[in-house]
């Protein structure tokens, strides 16, 4: 090869801009189809969320006694034996009826608003007071560092779920026997506006920060003496300056991967609740309230569990995809 040519090549090699790391962990999420497939459901569902009053057919506590439970047509076949002799068949709702004639679909779509508001609202409080608890230990250390990381080693002693559920408890007692002062009832009225769901964001978000606690120390550790790190030490950069413009920007791709490896655990927190009572107010529709309504029937009447237990899971299973998808682009051994 000639020496102009070995020229030539080096000076393009040179033109060439650099690829940033975020560019290329993307560049690798959109090869993931898999990936790419959750996130587009995702997106579907977050728009459905939102404009659930004008894609439902009806309002979710819509109700027509007279077709209680009832069924579409085309379903009879898959219906227990009999099932002609006692069930109401319909063609006004394409999923059926629950067994207040409410239609299935119109609250299957309203109950994604509620398991995404969870969803959403869990991971970012999470997040931001894990980020925050979690890169003060780190970044100080010392005995400061062990005696926080102590508190939530405490923590981790503590059931989660059952921790949940008493904090439920106790704030629907606290909301039945009414409140004394501005402040709790103002908190009392957000809760009956959003149908219970601010009572559930504050029960799951007081204690789902403590992992991301420990994701944000451990990050923090790998970083902080970092060549970049003393090198904006040097030149007089202070510990909040390093905080916010060198350490949270390295470290903020792990932590949104956890969160939405996490967000599955969420939705089914929420659903779980609800399905015990401990969830939002009825007749706000959610998944977990139609599958413990559906239960009674569940042999007569199946459709009724299977419409939210099919919504649930592949919201669940979305999610998961996306996850794993956002773990291997953001992975740097994954790079090619």
């Amino acid at each position: 090869m000639a020496v102009a040519d070995i020229n030539a090549e080096k000076l393009e090699i040179l033109d060439r801009k650099p690829r940033s790391l975020w560019r290329e962990s993307f560049r690798r999420l959109f090869n993931n189809k898999i990936a790419v497939t959750g996130g587009i459901f995702i997106i579907f569902l977050v728009l459905a969320a939102i404009f659930a009053d004008k894609i439902a057919p009806f309002h979710y506590a819509e109700q027509d006694l007279e077709l209680n439970n009832a069924i579409p047509e085309y379903f009879l076949p898959l219906m227990p034996a009999g099932a002609e002799n006692y069930a109401r068949i319909t063609d006004k709702f394409s999923l059926g009826a629950d067994h207040l004639g409410r239609d299935m679909v119109s609250r299957t779509i309203y109950g994604s608003r509620v398991s995404l508001a969870v969803a959403f609202v869990a991971a970012t409080v999470s997040m931001v007071i894990g980020l925050f608890y979690g890169t003060i230990a780190g970044y100080i250390g010392g005995r400061i560092d062990n005696i926080m990381m102590r508190i939530v080693d405490l923590l981790y002693g503590f059931p989660f779920l059952i921790l949940v559920i008493l904090l439920q408890t106790y704030l629907k007692a606290f909301a039945r026997r009414g409140a004394e002062g501005a402040f709790a009832n103002t908190i009392l009225d957000l809760n009956e506006a959003t149908g219970g769901m601010l009572l559930l964001f504050i029960a799951i978000g007081l204690v789902n920060w403590i992992g991301m606690a420990r994701i944000a120390r451990g990050q923090v550790l790998s970083y902080k003496e970092k060549e970049f790190i003393e090198a904006a030490r040097s030149v007089g950069a202070s510990s909040l300056r390093i905080i916010g413009r060198h350490l949270v920007p390295n470290i903020i791709g792990p932590l949104i991967v956890y969160e939405t490896m996490a967000i599955p655990g969420y939705i089914f927190t929420e659903a779980f609740l609800s399905f015990i009572g401990l969830g939002v107010d009825p007749p706000t529709a959610s998944w977990g309230i139609m599958i413990s309504e559906a239960v009674p029937g569940i042999r007569s009447y199946p459709l009724q569990m299977l419409v939210p237990a099919v919504a649930l899971s592949l919201t669940t299973l979305a999610f998961n995809f996306l996850g794993d998808g956002l773990r291997d682009a953001f992975d740097p051994r994954m790079a090619e």
